[in-house]
């Protein structure tokens, strides 16, 4: 919930997103691994998915891309930032952070900058740590990315995780403000590490565990016990709504969208059945771009933002869920 007392609130000051221009589609898929577009669509609703070019883009420039279209709306230089948060899991490197190589390319020096690893629930976590850093007065302006390159950590003759991802950035700004009332007002982060093998990237064999020995999947590449992430996801989804509601005494119609990760549009669907949300609040867009990890809520914010959906003064459900296995939501009035 909102910290106590506090003097100041924090306003979304502006959002931004990138994604390749490279569109990888089912039928494309088709000719690299044994799969099809039915099958594809059947279970995940995906069609296509932007895809980077690995001589050319990456987690640091869609990220690099995304935080600069968000100061750009903001109307703000890169050097009035006080801290960047970058969420991803696919870092070109892990020293020096992603976040810091983009607080060189924005200009944004002496700011404070760190990565956060939270898979698919990277972007929510880190909103939710910077909203109470702005309202104690901590920081002013902080600058928050979720980005994953995923196609770069997909074994691609492995079908059934390989048609899932794509790639994309999701930015936001947020500032300090005078009304109190305004920014998040109820957030849960949360993990269970008992279920980490259920989906992960193994460097080395050693660290895999007995139970996944014979799986084909590729060192460095991703790993994914569908079965279990879709039992979990299912569940876990409509469970942290409800919450949420029922922490705040709000209902559905008190929220103006459900900012929600694009896992599979199985998943997004069951809990609009089951919870009664309106589909007109609960936006989709993972037939067109896939799952992009830590960068499909801030994709999702952007895109709502630009077409008028999201407007001053609504309250927004942001909900994420993925590898650790980690969770989190957060309700803000923007």
């Amino acid at each position: 919930m909102r910290p106590p007392n506090s003097a100041y609130g924090v306003r979304i000051a502006g959002v931004g997103s990138a994604v390749p221009e490279k569109v990888l589609s089912n039928a494309d898929l088709e000719k690299m691994v044994d799969t099809s577009d039915e099958w594809i669509l059947k279970r995940t609703g995906i069609s296509e998915r932007r895809i980077v070019d690995p001589q050319t883009e990456g987690t640091y420039t869609l990220s690099c891309d995304a935080l600069r279209r968000a100061l750009q709306y903001a109307g703000i230089r890169g050097d009035e930032l006080d801290l960047i948060i970058v969420a991803t899991v696919t870092a070109e490197m892990t020293c020096p952070s992603t976040a810091c190589r983009v607080s060189q390319a924005l200009g944004a020096a002496p700011a404070a900058a760190f990565d956060l690893v939270a898979a698919c629930s990277g972007f929510v976590y880190s909103i939710n740590i910077a909203d109470p850093l702005v309202r104690s007065g901590i920081y002013r302006t902080i600058g928050v990315v979720g980005c994953d390159a995923m196609t770069t950590v997909v074994d691609f003759g492995e079908r059934t995780v390989s048609v899932l991802f794509g790639d994309a950035a999701g930015a936001v700004v947020l500032q300090r403000d005078d009304d109190p009332e305004r920014g998040c007002f109820y957030q849960k982060s949360q993990a269970d590490g008992r279920m980490w093998g259920s989906l992960y990237m193994p460097r080395r064999s050693q660290d895999i565990p007995d139970h996944d020995r014979d799986n084909p999947v590729k060192l460095g590449c991703l790993r994914m016990n569908g079965r279990e992430i879709y039992k979990f996801a299912i569940t876990k989804f409509r469970e942290v709504i409800q919450d949420a509601l029922n922490a705040t005494g709000l209902s559905t119609d008190d929220i103006s969208q459900f900012v929600c990760h694009q896992s599979n549009v199985r998943i997004i669907e069951s809990s609009i059945e089951k919870l009664g949300l309106p589909a007109e609040k609960v936006y989709i867009n993972i037939d067109r771009y896939g799952n992009s990890s830590a960068g499909s809520v801030g994709l999702c914010l952007d895109q709502l933002w630009r077409a008028g959906k999201i407007n001053r003064g609504d309250n927004v459900m942001f909900v994420a869920f993925g590898g650790g296995l980690t969770w989190s939501t957060s309700i803000w009035r923007v």
